[in-house]
């Protein structure tokens, strides 16, 4: 009773605080020095200031009412648990599970200035908005003639007489990470040849250039080679005959990539420059991903780089561009309300960026000057005139065609100054095409640099040399916007290379790699933090000479594997099959040695002594929480063996948020409680492991906990048998109540109603009895039940000779209904944690779970397909979501995990192309509703009609679809694709612009499903436990709009060796307001920005602390003493810091 009262009190005292708040800001808007009164006749401006003044008024007193109305639900919720409610589940009379409240109760405070952000700013229109470019273009696919995708180009022979056109050629071997042979088998065959050769072909003649890209190859040649041949690779770096473009580990996929593991191959390429060469990037080069994402000019732009070029854009855009002369244009982020994410971009106008597509318009004259093809050699002109070698007698003659060539390409671009490729795939392999290129090239262009009357200047050149020029040309600083170029929003997917060929297939294609992609991520992402806090612990302890710190190097190759990964042939899935596997074989050794990573570091920081730490490899104190037997198999969960003493488990949340979450574990006994660090019962739930529908796992059983890890915490409930020494007599866990369709051979006996239905505190969702498959959501305190219902269908493939493939997408129509040949096996279960619907077909099992806990898991749908379609011939499987939304045209994708690309569905294109990649979420909404995908793996999807949203879980295709891969896609997995499902209220409607943001609750949703919580069984073995305890390291939970990316140790001199510094990397995401709900169940509130990380870290001191660069390579401003920093929304920054 008397805590009652302090809490009424308290929430009286809080209610009195914020209607004083309330009281002085109508007194600062009453009191504005801004306001002149003017004798009552109020000028046109002065109305618009009131205007403004009575908005702002509206809008504090809404936002005041909502402040209010969190304090009341929160009194409420202390008062309610004041009085004692009861300590475990209770299953109420309406068919509910009640569990007992939490003990600290939710709270959102959301700045008003933070909300602001994404109703946009006063930025200004940009001149190229991709969206309405889309809705502009025709799309005819017109022949054009010579060059068949563009027109006709024409000029002048005298346009160049006052300027003259400067020609910067620049060679250039496109080497794939992986694709048709392994990455060691295209570094012994090719590689490493073309970079002896480059070597020793670039010291013959100082004005030869070339430029490389990927620094895996770079990397793995540097380890090989002497340390004369190193020092001459400097010298060539140095005096600008060799540049180092975009400096990646790889040339990344932008579809399917996640931005923590774009910038981690980044960095990791960026680090080994600065250290082995001491060079900085400045040019970015894709010539090869398959359509572009805006994320990427983003991440180049922070990491200094002033220029980007990319090529593999729809051939209508290509040429709606050049008919404009919009080729090159400034990238500008969405949000960017100035100029600050603007960086330049050079796209190249034609099909390829082989020689045939570089120098001009005409590929038959082009295919000529690609001396390689030189009769006798192994590859030819397709055009049938093949190359001549350049003489005195024919230089002339030579020079001319080229020339014309390079005039006619340089009026595509605005300025004269031209940029021509020279290159293709592992192209200069051999030094006899060394001097072929170099020799014949160098000879035309001494004759047109000796010809005044030609009004040209021909050279070879490096990326940044073409970029540096033309900077030079138009008079201003390089990053800076050259006068009458446009400012472009937007991105460029979807790809189509040629007629209707819509490179959308690989959106999905081997889903099953792209899962385990994103579960590498997690763990890299969770081993690098526990890592650095653990180092920084055992060296402030004087304890780091018996950590291993040989970890480091683990740490090392699993950034490099998930780097090697994000090439676009790789996570993209349109390798080889053979290639796949190697990939896959990298990806589980790096999983397997991550989790060494977290046990070593885990078990040090639990540790109550530190002194007591003793790292043994052989025994390791703690377990794995799950094992793959290989790298194609889907994970196995340890079995916790119980016996007469309590086996301990070390939960670990990776989030900076604190978190309720549901995790499962294994144990061989249904005898089983669950407590708390402390001793107290943890909700908890048993079920069975099923083998199959009706099959259950003899003495496996999965029991459910509710622990609630603070943020980055390593935390220590227990799991008991009932009865024994060292336990509480508590009561067992709930067991969970199931029906089943069929009873042969099952423990569940009751059969299912018609239209069965699961409810929880949040939600309410229904089922078809026949199907298992959702058909409704009703969000609590809703009378009205939303239309959401779930279906499988088939694509099939064309009959015509150009059928789908790893990369192409050609389906032979609308999807049909998926028709297994047996009805499926439907299994309801319900229980106080959770309630689930699952059904069995032959070709997918789905599983809908919906969590009965307070916070951010009980306000989604759990939906898990476990696919199997290796029985399909060329078949793809989508998973279709229909609702009464009233989304018409338009619908939303997540570019990278990083942000929202508005997208529309275009009529007039096939329905191939409306298809996205989708590597987090996607949405559709009305001005009341939105309903979010968010999905645990890069998918592709689509808004084919009104209210609909569809995915692709998996395709089998048994032909090549020409792009040079030469099979199809037969090489499929058992693949379970794992999504949420999130029905949110919209309370104000936004105008139309082309920008969208997630609500905060759709944001800590996303990190939630891809940064699980892990569980670490303590070994059995050990006879005497030493103490254990919780380690919390965060001292305050960061603003919930406030994500670490990552805390990365940096390499010492001995790169395999942890330095002191580590690399700090924060996001602060953009979110909107008008979505937000009440009891969303975590604490939460933002800042404006701001962030104290002088005492973020329990424990450690800040050592250090300097702003840099995205990748570390540039100190931004000098390091101060103030550890005070500010983000703006959407923003990410690195910070170089020493703790200690």
């Amino acid at each position: 009773m008397k805590l009652k009262k302090q809490v009424t009190v308290c929430g009286a005292a809080i209610f009195c605080v914020a209607v004083f708040s309330l009281y002085l800001m109508l007194d600062r808007v009453q009191h504005d020095p801004t306001r002149h009164q003017s004798g009552g006749n109020f000028p046109r401006s002065q109305i618009s200031v009131l205007q403004n003044r009575i908005e702002q008024l509206e809008q504090l007193l809404e936002e005041n009412h909502e402040i209010i109305s969190h304090i009341k639900d929160s009194v409420l919720e202390l008062t309610a648990h004041a009085e004692g409610q009861p300590a475990l589940p209770q299953h109420a009379l309406n068919g509910s599970w009640v569990l007992p409240p939490e003990n600290r109760p939710s709270f959102l405070s959301v700045s008003p200035q933070d909300c602001q952000f994404a109703l946009g700013g006063k930025g200004q229109s940009p001149d190229l908005q991709m969206l309405a470019v889309y809705s502009l273009l025709p799309f005819d696919n017109q022949d054009g003639g010579v060059w068949k995708q563009g027109f006709d180009i024409t000029y002048e022979p005298n346009e160049w007489d006052t300027e003259p056109l400067q020609v910067f050629v620049v060679p250039h071997s496109h080497n794939d990470p992986g694709w048709i042979k392994t990455f060691d088998k295209y570094y012994y065959d090719q590689t490493q040849h073309i970079l002896n050769s480059m070597v020793l072909k670039m010291q013959e003649d100082p004005r030869r250039r070339f430029i490389w890209s990927e620094i895996s190859f770079f990397s793995k040649w540097w380890d090989n080679i002497s340390a004369q041949k190193r020092a001459a690779v400097r010298r060539l770096v140095g005096n600008g005959q060799l540049e180092m473009v975009t400096g990646g580990w790889v040339m990344a996929d932008e579809a399917n990539s996640h931005y923590f593991a774009m910038i981690d191959q980044l960095i990791e390429g960026h680090q080994w420059l600065e250290k082995n060469i001491g060079v900085t990037p400045r040019s970015g080069w894709a010539v090869d991903p398959f359509g572009y994402s805006s994320t990427m000019p983003y991440l180049l732009k922070r990491s200094n780089l002033t220029a980007m070029l990319i090529q593999r854009v729809h051939y209508a855009i290509k040429k709606h561009f050049a008919a404009t002369q919009n080729l090159e244009f400034m990238w500008r982020q969405t949000w960017d309300p100035d100029t600050s994410t603007d960086i330049l971009c050079h796209m190249m106008p034609f099909y390829s960026y082989d020689v045939p597509h570089t120098c001009g318009p005409d590929p038959k004259i082009c295919c000529q000057f690609d001396f390689k093809r030189l009769p006798g050699g192994r590859i030819n002109c397709p055009w049938k005139v093949p190359p001549r070698a350049i003489t005195d007698a024919n230089v002339a003659e030579r020079a001319q065609l080229l020339l014309d060539q390079y005039r006619k390409k340089s009026k595509l671009y605005r300025s004269k100054v031209l940029l021509v490729p020279l290159g293709d795939d592992f192209r200069y392999d051999k030094p006899q095409e060394w001097d072929a290129q170099f020799l014949n090239y160098q000879r035309i262009f001494d004759f047109l640099n000796s010809r005044p009357d030609l009004h040209v200047q021909a050279q070879f050149g490096t990326l940044s040399d073409y970029f540096d020029a033309l900077y030079k040309k138009v008079g201003i600083v390089p990053g800076m916007r050259p006068p009458g170029f446009p400012v472009l929003t937007g991105d460029f997917f979807s790809y189509a290379d040629r007629e209707d060929h819509y490179w959308t297939g690989y959106f999905t294609s081997r889903p099953f790699y792209k899962s385990l992609d994103r579960v590498l991520e997690a763990h890299l992402r969770g081993a690098e933090i526990l890592y650095s806090l653990a180092l920084a612990h055992a060296r402030r302890a004087g304890a780091d000479g018996r950590y291993p710190l040989s970890d480091y190097a683990l740490l090392t190759n699993a950034r490099r594997n998930l780097g090697l990964f994000q090439h676009h042939d790789a996570i993209a899935g349109t390798a080889k099959e053979a290639v796949a596997v190697d990939y896959g074989v990298r990806l589980l050794q790096s999983l397997t040695n991550l989790k060494r990573v977290i046990i070593n570091a885990a078990h040090y920081l639990v540790l109550g002594d530190k002194d007591t730490y003793r790292h043994d490899p052989a025994a390791p104190f703690l377990g794995m929480d799950e094992t793959r037997s290989s790298q194609d198999s889907l994970p196995e969960r340890t079995v916790v063996k119980l016996g007469t003493s309590p086996r301990f488990l070390v939960v670990f949340n990776p989030l900076e948020q604190e978190r309720l979450s549901v995790v499962p574990v294994l144990v061989d006994s249904p005898h089983v409680r669950v407590l708390s660090e402390e001793g107290q019962p943890l909700p908890s739930q048993l079920s069975a492991v099923w083998n199959s529908a009706t099959d259950a796992v003899p003495n496996v059983y999965q029991v459910w906990g509710a622990p609630h890890p603070q943020p980055i915490c390593a935390s220590l409930p227990s799991c008991t048998l009932p009865g024994h020494s060292g336990s509480r007599a508590l009561s067992l866990p709930h067991n969970t109540r199931s029906h089943s369709r069929q009873t042969s051979g099952s423990p569940c006996v009751s059969l299912l109603s018609s239209s069965p239905a699961v409810l929880s505190r949040h939600l309410q969702a229904c089922f078809l009895g026949r199907t298992g498959l959702l058909q409704s959501l009703r969000p609590a305190g809703e009378e009205q039940a939303h239309r959401v219902s779930s279906e499988f269908l088939v694509y099939g493939t064309r009959t015509s000779k150009d059928k789908s493939g790893a990369y192409l997408f050609l389906p032979d129509g609308e999807a049909k209904p998926y028709a297994p040949k047996d009805p499926p096996v439907v299994r309801v279960m319900e229980g106080p944690l959770f309630s689930e619907v699952s059904s069995y077909y032959q070709h997918v099992q789905t599983v809908v779970r919906l969590y009965n806990v307070p916070g951010v898991e009980g306000l989604s749908l759990d939906v898990s397909c476990l696919v199997d379609i290796r029985d399909h011939i060329n078949k793809e499987l989508a998973l279709r979501f229909s609702t009464d939304i009233e989304s018409d045209d338009t619908f939303f994708t997540d570019l990278n995990g990083f942000q929202i690309q508005p997208r529309r569905y275009q009529r007039k294109l096939p329905l191939q192309a409306n298809f996205y990649p989708m590597p987090a979420m996607a949405y559709i909404q009305d001005m009341q509703s939105r309903l979010t995908l968010l999905t645990a793996q890069a998918l592709g999807v689509s808004s084919l009609h009104s209210g609909q949203l569809e995915v692709i879980l998996d395709r089998r295709l048994m032909q090549d679809d020409n792009r040079g891969l030469g099979q199809g896609l037969k090489d499929n997995k058992r693949t379970c694709n794992r999504f949420r499902l999130l029905l949110e209220r919209r309370s104000t409607v936004q105008d139309e612009r082309p920008i969208s943001f997630p609500s905060l609750l759709s944001h800590i949703t996303s990190v939630h499903q891809n940064a699980e919580a892990l569980v670490m069984p303590v070994a059995l073995e050990k006879p005497a436990l030493p103490a254990l305890r919780s380690f919390v390291p965060l001292a305050t939970t960061l603003p919930c709009d406030f994500h670490i990316l990552n805390l990365r140790t940096l390499q010492a001199e001995d790169d395999s060796l942890p330095s002191a510094e580590a690399a700090l990397i924060l996001h602060r995401k953009g979110f909107d307001c008008s979505l937000e709900a009440k009891n969303l169940g975590f604490n939460c509130t933002t800042s404006q920005g701001k962030l104290a990380l002088g005492g973020l870290f329990q424990g450690l001191e800040l050592g250090s602390l300097q702003p840099t660069s995205l990748t570390l390579m540039y100190p931004l401003g000098t390091a101060s003493n103030s550890t005070n920093i500010h983000l703006d929304p959407m923003e990410i920054a690195t910070f170089r810091i020493r703790l200690g």
